[in-house]
């Protein structure tokens, strides 16, 4: 059990941009802009340190939207936050910043902040804003400056994997901190993100020749090897071995979804995971997350349910990606599409 319990808490809709893989808009792109009231955020503060106190654990908030900083009451927020002690990082846009809000964020204890970058300039500004590419290059000066740990995200898709190796390079040129990559995970309208097992093999053999190449010329940029599926790669080049000590039955790695973490939405609906789109386990507003906790998300940690995963020796340090495996079939325990295993 991880000391800290991450909240990623969307406290609006509002945004500047429209992304085309955005997941707020996926299913309806005529939504209504939700956010929170002042009353509600406070309610739902107070629900997660309930929830942090009775299992012993630290808080650790990701607030993001939308855009976080556009809330009318960002900053009351974040005084909450520093009045608490309570470490966060922000998951937001480039367009609001300067050197004061950023050291501004460093006063309220913000300790990083996540920039989204998704190709090269012109692949970029496809996905989000005409113009968005050179203004997330330029602020992440603002974010370092303030003493802030400058985080780049790339979500990856059929359409820009062949861009990830030059999104590298790009964001190591700029300063980023740290740099990590995603798949998209699919929605009702679109069930194929447009890439093989094997594609997706090679993407990440391409990616650790690179990140070991910049190591060892001394480079500051964290290659943070966010998803799961690089715990196979690893395995199988050596890299990652079983622990010899380790038990059956419990779970040391892989997916976070009913171990440390919980998303919240601006009308308060509570999901084990942002990206299951069908996985929504209650309301902030109406339930205690305790409670949640032990009753609804109960489901996503029956691991012997995992179709593939669950005959694999890796089962208690991978299990994929169920979110893309959700969004790709509707089943959160279906085998994940782009893991290359062969379990037969």
């Amino acid at each position: 059990m991880k000391k800290y319990f991450a909240f990623q808490w969307h406290i609006t809709d509002e945004c500047d941009q429209r992304c085309k893989h955005c997941y707020i808009f996926s299913e309806d792109n005529c939504k209504q802009l939700d956010s929170m009231s002042w009353q509600r955020i406070q309610d739902t503060f107070y629900n997660c340190l309930d929830f942090c106190q009775v299992y012993g654990r630290l808080p650790y908030f990701y607030i993001t939207g939308g855009d976080p900083i556009l809330h009318p009451d960002f900053w009351k927020l974040l005084k909450l936050l520093k009045c608490h002690n309570i470490p966060f990082t922000i998951l937001g846009n480039p367009f609001h910043l300067n050197d004061q809000v950023c050291i501004k964020l460093k006063e309220y204890g913000c300790e990083k902040y996540q920039l989204s970058l998704d190709g090269s300039r012109n692949t970029h500004d496809w996905f989000r804003k005409p113009g968005s590419f050179d203004i997330t290059l330029e602020k992440i000066d603002c974010i370092n400056n303030a003493g802030i740990k400058s985080v780049i995200m790339t979500t990856v898709s059929g359409v820009n994997i062949d861009e990830i190796p030059e999104i590298i390079d790009i964001s190591v040129k700029a300063g980023a901190d740290v740099f990590a990559f995603a798949r998209y995970c699919p929605t009702s309208e679109e069930k194929d993100i447009g890439i093989t097992p094997q594609r997706y093999r090679k993407l990440l053999e391409d990616c650790d020749k690179k990140f070991k190449e910049y190591k060892s010329a001394g480079c500051k940029t964290y290659f943070n090897k966010k998803d799961h599926l690089w715990t196979l790669y690893e395995y199988e080049t050596g890299s990652f071995k079983i622990p010899q000590d380790s038990q059956e039955g419990i779970i040391y790695g892989g997916c976070n979804c009913g171990n440390c973490h919980l998303t919240i939405l601006p009308k308060g609906d509570v999901f084990a995971c942002r990206r299951v789109l069908n996985g929504r386990v209650g309301n902030v507003f109406e339930d205690r997350l305790a409670d949640i906790w032990i009753c609804q998300m109960e489901r996503y940690r029956e691991y012997s349910k995992f179709e593939k995963c669950s005959k694999c020796e890796l089962l208690a340090w991978c299990r994929g990606c169920p979110a893309v495996a959700s969004g790709n079939s509707g089943n959160f325990y279906a085998p994940d599409p782009q893991c290359w295993k062969d379990i037969s």
